[in-house]
């Protein structure tokens, strides 16, 4: 009688082939195999019906996950991971591929910080178009939203979850235009807090993008130059950019501003640009009060392609603007686009004459 009521009991706890439920204390855990593999965790509570109630509901997402491998069958863990778990993970990843860079950073805090704390598995699409509708109303370009929304969808791809319906946004229209002229520059900077005008001048120079600009420490400077490091720059090529004529006062500067006080305590900034020692990173408002107060419309962006401009109409070779400004092309006119450093010197100083002569023909064509 006692063997058929044990035997009883182990058929109750064990549901044929298909997993079992098993005490742990005072709770009840449950086992399943899913692609061939033994998952276990709890059931939270320490009533067996409840128990056996729990592990058939997870056996139908089992069996729906066999027959369509696309449902994912979603682990304890899985469900308790948060945006910012998924974030972090997908930062490892980059940073293995070596494709963590200033930008992806600057688009992944702005996805951490809309969504971190929600569970993955709870991000509604409606919650995704509500960010959308936010970030274009704070004036971020079409493109600069899609990137934020191809992070996210990446870090779900890699964490194998499934994912809310992210839409991509059609930016076929963001061909950008803008381009600064030396007169509008200077405008602009003089409607800056200081710190932003040497950020200005330095990226209307070297066409370095914001990141780049933001990320070089003192300890980047050697001699008269400043050695971009590979992790710091897009294209994951170290730079040097050396300080002519302007740039070396600039850079006179920057360090007359190294020290700041903290609590009345002098301290020292570790990074060239930074505000009260810490990295400029968003000057949005800053940019756009300053260029109503300039009379001009422009991204900081546009200081990029104006360099660029700048140097070939001064007659810098293209192969020496673009280690300067960092841009791409395709693989051979890498291998074959030899600059030596001089060049870049040179390319400089020239660059400087002709937005000095541009200025000086502006200012007496107004006088």
């Amino acid at each position: 009688m006692k063997n058929t009521e044990a035997h009883q009991q182990q058929a109750t706890k064990r549901m044929r082939g298909d997993g079992s439920i098993y005490r742990r204390g005072s709770t009840f855990w449950i086992c399943v195999y899913v692609d061939g593999k033994q998952q276990r965790e709890s059931a939270k509570t320490g009533d067996e019906a409840t128990a056996l109630k729990y592990l058939r509901n997870r056996l139908k997402e089992v069996h729906a996950h066999e027959l369509d491998p696309a449902k994912p069958f979603l682990t304890q863990r899985a469900r308790r991971r948060t945006v910012s778990d998924l974030m972090d993970a997908l930062k490892a990843d980059l940073e293995i591929r070596s494709k963590w860079g200033p930008q992806a950073k600057t688009t992944s805090d702005h996805v951490t910080r809309a969504f971190g704390s929600m569970r993955a598995t709870s991000l509604r699409a409606e919650d995704v178009d509500d960010y959308v509708k936010q970030r274009l109303e704070e004036g971020y370009a079409k493109a600069t939203v899609n990137h934020s929304l191809q992070l996210l969808r990446q870090a779900y791809k890699l964490a194998e979850l499934p994912a809310p319906k992210i839409r991509r946004l059609d930016d076929s229209d963001n061909k950008r235009r803008g381009f600064f002229i030396e007169l509008e520059v200077r405008r602009v900077m003089a409607n800056l807090p200081a710190e932003l005008a040497d950020f200005t001048l330095f990226g209307w120079f070297t066409g370095m993008r914001k990141g780049e600009i933001a990320s070089p420490r003192w300890e980047d400077v050697v001699s008269n130059e400043l050695r971009l490091r590979s992790e710091n720059s897009k294209n994951g090529e170290e730079r040097v950019i050396p300080f002519e004529g302007e740039l070396a006062a600039l850079m006179e500067r920057r360090k007359a501003a190294r020290q700041f006080k903290v609590n009345g305590i002098p301290t020292f900034s570790a990074l060239i640009f930074h505000r009260n020692g810490d990295p400029i990173q968003e000057f949005r408002k800053s940019w756009k009060t300053a260029c109503r107060l300039a009379g001009v419309r422009r991204l900081f962006h546009d200081l990029r392609r104006s360099a660029a401009r700048n140097m070939l109409n001064a007659g810098v070779p293209q192969a020496i603007a673009m280690q300067i400004t960092g841009h791409k092309t395709d693989s051979m006119f890498r291998r074959y686009a030899i600059v030596a450093p001089n060049d870049v010197r040179t390319a400089l100083r020239m660059t400087q004459e002709h937005t000095a002569n541009e200025m000086a023909q502006a200012t007496a064509t107004v006088n």
